[in-house]
């Protein structure tokens, strides 16, 4: 399977038992898969980015954080595929190749976000990644052990 950028996928659970952090997204609700992701290819290293149709708890989130620090950055609330869905960044973690079960599909065809809403993504994701590198906490996750985990996994 090709992996691209801007397309949605799917996790397979062997992901969470190899990783094994409670920080991320565990939801099987109602017989579901996990959320549907949002996908940053980077070189070796595929950056997940959960995407929730939990928008109006999301919306609470925002607002929060918009009355404290007057922007939010962390959740964007965005129209993917004629439906609001909540772009949860700051749940964002890395992930191989190897643990994506399958593509999202929509009417058969893999789903990929429109181009104007990819770019608004990755802005954001490389925003919150330069903080990060600045040590300012923005993901739940603490994504430099898990890359570290799975980088020393595919040497």
């Amino acid at each position: 399977m090709k992996i691209k950028t801007g397309y949605l996928y799917h996790i397979k659970d062997e992901y969470f038992d190899v990783v094994n952090d409670e920080t991320l997204m565990q939801n099987h609700e109602k017989g579901r898969k996990r959320p549907t992701y949002f996908t940053i290819k980077d070189k070796n290293i595929l950056w997940f980015i959960p995407i929730s149709s939990k928008v109006s708890k999301y919306q609470k989130i925002i607002d929060k954080k918009i009355e404290k620090y007057g922007f939010c950055n962390t959740i964007l609330i965005e129209q993917i595929f004629d439906e609001d869905s909540a772009i949860l960044l700051q749940n964002a973690f890395p992930t191989l190749e190897r643990y994506i079960d399958h593509v999202h599909t929509i009417d058969g065809k893999p789903a990929k976000v429109p181009e104007k809403l990819e770019k608004i993504i990755l802005k954001n994701f490389q925003n919150l990644m330069k903080l990060h590198t600045r040590g300012i906490k923005v993901f739940f996750t603490d994504i430099d052990k898990i890359k570290k985990e799975l980088l020393e996994e595919i040497k």
